[in-house]
This record gives C-alpha cells, sequence and structure tokens, in this order.
C-alpha cells in the first residue's frame, strides 16, 4: 500500500518537476505542444506496432505455436500506449521504449528469463484411429 501511494505521489511529482525545468529552457507554450505531440506520435506507433504484433501472433498460432512473445509484446504495447497518454516527458521517454521493437524485446526476454517462464514446444504426431480386423470380422 505504501508503495502504491509513493508511486501515485512521486511520478507526477516528478513529472511536474521535469515539465517545470524543461518549460523554463524552451518555453511553456512549446512544452505544452512537445508534450500533445509526443501524445499524438506515440499513439500512432503503438497502433502500429500492436498491428504488427497481433498479426505475428495469428501467424505463430496458423503455424500451431504458442504466440507467448506476442501476448507480452501486446502487453507492453498497451502500457506504453497508456505511459504516452499521460502527460510527462519522464512517461513518454518509457513509453517509447516500450514501443521500439528491439528494446521491448530485451525487456520480454528479461521478463521472460526472470520468472522462469518456459513454453513447452508441441509435439507432432498424427492423428489416427486403431481398426482391430479380427473384431470386424465377429460383429458381421
Amino acid at each position: 500500500m505504501n508503495t502504491l501511494l509513493l508511486i501515485l505521489i512521486g511520478i507526477p511529482a516528478i513529472e511536474i518537476f521535469v515539465m517545470i525545468k524543461i518549460g523554463q529552457n524552451i518555453g511553456a507554450l512549446t512544452t505544452v505542444s512537445l508534450i500533445f505531440l509526443t501524445a499524438i506520435v506515440g499513439i500512432y506507433f503503438a497502433k502500429i506496432e500492436g498491428l504488427n504484433t497481433l498479426r505475428s501472433g495469428v501467424y505463430n498460432l496458423y503455424k500451431n505455436k504458442i504466440p507467448l512473445f506476442e501476448i507480452f509484446s501486446g502487453a507492453s504495447i498497451a502500457l506504453a500506449a497508456l505511459l504516452l497518454i499521460l502527460p510527462g516527458f519522464i512517461t513518454d521517454s518509457l513509453g517509447f521504449l516500450l514501443l521500439i521493437p528491439f528494446t521491448r524485446k530485451i525487456i520480454i526476454k528479461s521478463f521472460i528469463t526472470k520468472k522462469n517462464i518456459s513454453v513447452k514446444k508441441a509435439e507432432e504426431y498424427i492423428d489416427g484411429e486403431i481398426v482391430d480386423k479380427d473384431k470386424d470380422k465377429n460383429e458381421l
């Protein structure tokens, strides 16, 4: 509970501090415009990356593979979109880091290995039926 309260108070306080410092250097109107611009551009790229991840997940399902990476990637893209909607430069930076496929792959790989999540590969088999010839003759 205390950690959540610290996060809810700490992140906005740091964001406001950073916005004030940047506003002092480049001006208030430019700072507000930059915040809106990063939100719009970030949401656009989140949409593109989300569609790419969805396409990759469907392709893996078609190949009969578990789309575990795509599930984590989709969740991280949703988190990135949320961070980009929130006003501030630090949350925007974290959001853009989650949107870049290279950094997202590194973050997800470290998360998967840290949590020891393993994926069993599907065994290839042929579905069939055993027919007993003697049993069929006796029934007739």
